[in-house]
């Protein structure tokens, strides 16, 4: 693991430490769990994308637009 070096308002940090500390974590791990999904996110977006297209080409209103009533109902 590579390690990086970051600058903050020392308020900052240390609030964030007390945060992950009330989490029973540390603010390394949620820096860490951040990190990873901040460098997913284009991949994430691209299988959303990709799972949209499959749906609207599987499934078909027949042209039939739905009110908003419609689209809300359970």
């Amino acid at each position: 693991m590579k390690n990086i070096t970051l600058s903050a308002d020392k308020k900052l940090i240390e609030a964030a430490r007390e945060h992950a500390r009330a989490e029973h974590t540390t603010l390394n791990a949620e820096f860490r769990r951040w990190l990873e999904s901040y460098s997913m996110r284009e991949d994430k977006a691209r299988a959303y994308e990709s799972l949209m297209q499959d749906l609207r080409q599987r499934i078909s209103t027949g042209g039939r637009e739905f009110s908003r009533d419609e689209m809300n109902k359970r």
